[in-house]
This record gives C-alpha cells, sequence and structure tokens, in this order.
C-alpha cells in the first residue's frame, strides 16, 4: 500500500514537471522568436505563392528593414488595417475576376495606405496611376471626372497592367516589382545583368524595396498579433450601404443635386470622389453611376 502510494505520487510529480517544462518551453520559444514584438520575423514567406528566398543574407536583411519600419509605425499601420476593412471587399472580387493573385492587395497598400492619395510625380488614387497610363487602360481623366479615384475602376485597370506584365516576365514577383519600376526598366536591367529573378537583380532604391514593402504588409496585416498589434473588429471602418443612380445628362450644381438625393454635397463627394468638379459635363451623353449612401449619415 505504502508504496505504490509512493509510486503515485512519483508519477505526479513526472506530470506536473513534464507540464511546467512544457509551459516554459513555449514561452522561452515566444521569447526566443520576439512574438508579440515589432522584432518579430517569419520563418518563411512568400509573394502570391512565389517563395522568398530568405536563406540569402541581403534579402533576409532586406525583409527585415521593412518588417521593423511598419511594425514600428503603428498608427499608421493600424489606419491601414481599419481602411482594409473597406476597401478591400472590393479590390479582391475584382483581383479574383482578372486571375490576380489576391495577394496584390497589399500592393495597393503601400501605393497609397488605401487612400486616395496624390503623389509629387502627379500619380493619384488608391491604385497611384499617372494620367496617360490611367487614359490608356480606359479611365476617363479631366478636370470634371477623375475615375482614377474610382476604386472599382481603377482596381480592374491595375488587373490589366498586372495581367500582362506577368506575361511579360512569367511571374507575379517581378509583375509586382514592374508596377514601380516599369516594365521596360525592369526588362533593361533583366537584360544588362542577365539575371531573370527579382531577388536577383540590382535595382534602384525604391524598386528594390518595392516588393518587400508588399511583403511586410501582408505579414503584419494577416498576423498583427505576432507583431504585437491589436485592433477589434469592432473599431474596423465599414462600408457604408449605398444605392446608385444612373445619369446620362449634365448636372449643373452638384450641391443641389446632392439635396435632391436626401444628401449634401460633402457626402456626395466623400462617396464618389471621381466627381472633381462643382458640376458634371457630359455634353455626349456618358453613362454615368453615382453612389448614393442610404444610412450612416
Amino acid at each position: 500500500m505504502k508504496k505504490t502510494s509512493i509510486l503515485g505520487a512519483l508519477l505526479l510529480l513526472a506530470v506536473v514537471s513534464l507540464l511546467f517544462v512544457f509551459s516554459i518551453s513555449t514561452e522561452e520559444k515566444k521569447k526566443l522568436l520576439h512574438e508579440g514584438t515589432a522584432q518579430y520575423f517569419p520563418t518563411a514567406i512568400d509573394f502570391a505563392g512565389e517563395k522568398t528566398p530568405l536563406q540569402i543574407a541581403d534579402v533576409r536583411e532586406r525583409l527585415d528593414r521593412e518588417l521593423l519600419v511598419n511594425a514600428n509605425m503603428h498608427s499608421s499601420t493600424i489606419l491601414i488595417m481599419k481602411r482594409a476593412n473597406r476597401a478591400f471587399p472590393i479590390i479582391e472580387p475584382i483581383l479574383k475576376q482578372y486571375g490576380v493573385p489576391d495577394d496584390f492587395k497589399y500592393l495597393a497598400v503601400i501605393e497609397s495606405a488605401l487612400t486616395n492619395a496624390v503623389s509629387p510625380s502627379g500619380a493619384k488614387g488608391v491604385w497611384q496611376f499617372m494620367p496617360d497610363t490611367a487614359k490608356e487602360k480606359g479611365m476617363e481623366v479631366n478636370e470634371g471626372v477623375d475615375e482614377r479615384y474610382h476604386l472599382q475602376k481603377a482596381t480592374e485597370a491595375a488587373c490589366k497592367y498586372l495581367v500582362a506584365a506577368k506575361q511579360k516576365f512569367g511571374n507575379w514577383t517581378l509583375a509586382a516589382a514592374s508596377y514601380n519600376g516599369g516594365m521596360n526598366g525592369v526588362n533593361t536591367k533583366i537584360v544588362e545583368q542577365q539575371v531573370t529573378d527579382y531577388y536577383d537583380l540590382l535595382l534602384t532604391d525604391e524598386t528594390s524595396r518595392y516588393v518587400f514593402r508588399i511583403l511586410a504588409l501582408k505579414e503584419i496585416m494577416k498576423h498583427p498579433e505576432l507583431y504585437g498589434f491589436e485592433v477589434d473588429k469592432t473599431e474596423m471602418y465599414d462600408n457604408i450601404p449605398t444605392k446608385t443612380i444612373e445619369v446620362d445628362s449634365s448636372i449643373s450644381d452638384l450641391a443641389v443635386f446632392a439635396k435632391k438625393q436626401g444628401i449634401n454635397y460633402k457626402i456626395l463627394k466623400i462617396h464618389n470622389p471621381w466627381l472633381r468638379d462643382k458640376k458634371l459635363v457630359n455634353p455626349t451623353k456618358k453613362k454615368y453611376v453615382i453612389e448614393i449612401p442610404t444610412s450612416g449619415y
């Protein structure tokens, strides 16, 4: 009886010790990997299913740089996460429709932080199109209407570019790099340096960082808790329900038009940023679709 009790006690002690060791081991592992801090670094990562060669020293360092930069830009990165909840549901199905990998939504993130940004060079909108490129891709760009600010149409235009770039270069990583460096620019470097992999090319500083910035934002936004970010779903920005109105004539005063729809000029412009003037001049009777919010104000 006494022998059995001692054996039982020893067995219980062994089980408790094992659980204790396992618990410490898990915590030590987290500490070693810096989980929950800006210093966390993934063991593997890919872009559009194309593996990033982290075993190459400079590749690892370049990714580390972008992860540290964006993980430490706390307020900016949180705002991007909040905006993504509103923008991604619009972008994702369009990417899928064109056969463009879902990872390209993070390209839009690094281009504009998901805002209708304006660059010093004149690129505008979430996808940052220059005027001539936008027109080439079928967007209307003039003083009254600028479809670079139309998220759906700009996303479609970006997809057309990316599909063509993939056909030219044979992979999505170089297609992404060319969105920054241009197809001709990237192709010139490939010919000069006689290599065909983005990670082997010596490019301009901006294009050299470009794909790594996409990778960093993808990693942080998909696994925010690993980098110390905590954003509750209730804090995200939502899409406000809208109805659409088709117009095929000029509108002499958009403020008056907005009031007739039960909203004001400010709200009309928030939901239709592609309307750039106080009026809509439409001599050709082109059909435009205007969004009118049905709640939220």
